[in-house]
């Protein structure tokens, strides 16, 4: 694979019809951020020049259904990402992800608060955008009816790419991606994953500065969302591109982020490193068991039934470490182990976190 830096062109082009346009950004260690307070970074140095992303006090509502209260979307948000981070956006389906991604590239204008990518004003300003970011929306474009190599090369072609190298870049880029087999297939004939993998394929192509991907990776297998990760890797690392996700899938944030803000209700309730912010869950521990069929009914089960999140035979519990060694000795040398099918006694993940801000444990992903 090929990666070569390339500066935004000046051609005033709008969004393609593949859906991707491009942006930058910024955030800090400060723990938890909520309200109109700038989620910035005091760990991560940036390249120099202005931030990749920088939004401030962004305001956006939708309109609720059927006579119910409006819907703030983006409350009063603001953030910031430096160049050459790979920045997350995590929390549960309505929590603001989309609504703040389509503003960052122009097409939705907040009512207020402003939008710069890379020092320039996007605000409501897709032409400008256009130039900077690439963007891969949560929705298929119309070049899905084309064959996936063609596909890949218009995009590459409507972004100032030569002819000749965007078919050398297209090739590069399927092989990269394990695509070349399906290179002359329509897009519209693959599976929705290949499918996926496809239109990442046309977001990555042309080199934008700014990568604003709303996941990506969904409908992936596990080898091709790998594959997606070593491709925004090799490009931060090689030319300093910087990447907004989106995800709502707990793996996918700890394995690739550099940082991740976690969104609620169009507020950044949380920003930092994945491992700082579980090291602020505290020195809990995850514990994890899974019955058979009935829980074993003992006194030391019902104490941890109490606490525990229940879904279907599958109890999860966040407890000190000291105490949760104790529980699990308990339950493994006494008769309650015939009654389980399976435990785990693990450290905090992002699910976690999540959870301690409040978050519900259907709302997460962890795959």
């Amino acid at each position: 694979m090929t990666v070569t830096s390339a500066a935004p062109h000046g051609d005033g082009a709008t969004a393609d019809s593949t859906g991707v346009v491009g942006s930058p950004g910024v955030t800090d260690s400060t723990g938890v951020v909520a309200g109109s307070g700038v989620a910035s970074s005091t760990g991560v140095t940036g390249s120099a020049g202005p931030p990749a992303v920088s939004a401030h006090d962004l305001v956006r509502r939708h309109r609720g259904r059927r006579g119910a209260p409006d819907v703030m979307a983006s409350d009063h948000l603001s953030l910031e990402v430096p160049r050459g981070e790979v920045f997350g956006l995590l929390g549960p389906n309505g929590a603001g992800k989309t609504t703040f991604v389509r503003q960052l590239v122009g097409v939705l204008k907040p009512e207020s608060g402003t939008v710069h990518v890379l020092g320039h004003d996007v605000t409501g300003d897709a032409r400008t955008a256009a130039r900077l970011v690439a963007w891969l929306a949560q929705e298929e474009p119309a070049l899905v009816e084309l064959p996936v190599g063609l596909a890949v090369e218009t995009t590459a072609r409507l972004r100032g790419v030569s002819t000749r190298d965007a078919r050398a870049r297209t090739a590069e880029l399927l092989d990269e991606l394990g695509l070349a087999a399906v290179a002359t297939r329509p897009m519209t004939k693959l599976s929705g994953g290949q499918r996926r993998l496809a239109l990442v394929a046309t977001a990555l192509v042309g080199e934008r500065p700014l990568l604003v991907l709303d996941e990506p990776t969904a409908g992936l297998d596990p080898i091709a969302r790998r594959l997606v990760w070593d491709a925004l890797r090799r490009r931060r690392d090689a030319v300093g591109t910087t990447v907004v996700l989106v995800t709502h899938n707990v793996l996918e944030a700890e394995a690739l982020l550099d940082r991740v803000a976690v969104l609620d209700r169009g507020r950044v309730i949380a920003c930092d490193t994945p491992g700082r912010l579980k090291a602020a869950v505290g020195d809990d521990v995850r514990l994890d068991l899974v019955w058979r069929d009935a829980p074993y009914d003992g006194p030391v089960v019902r104490a941890l039934q109490e606490r525990a999140v229940v879904e279907g035979r599958r109890w999860s519990l966040r407890l000190p470490a000291a105490e949760a060694r104790e529980a699990l000795t308990s339950l493994t040398t006494g008769d309650a182990l015939a009654a389980l099918d399976d435990f785990t006694l693990a450290t905090p993940t992002l699910e976690d976190v999540y959870l301690a801000l409040g978050g519900r444990d259907s709302d997460l992903e962890r795959g």
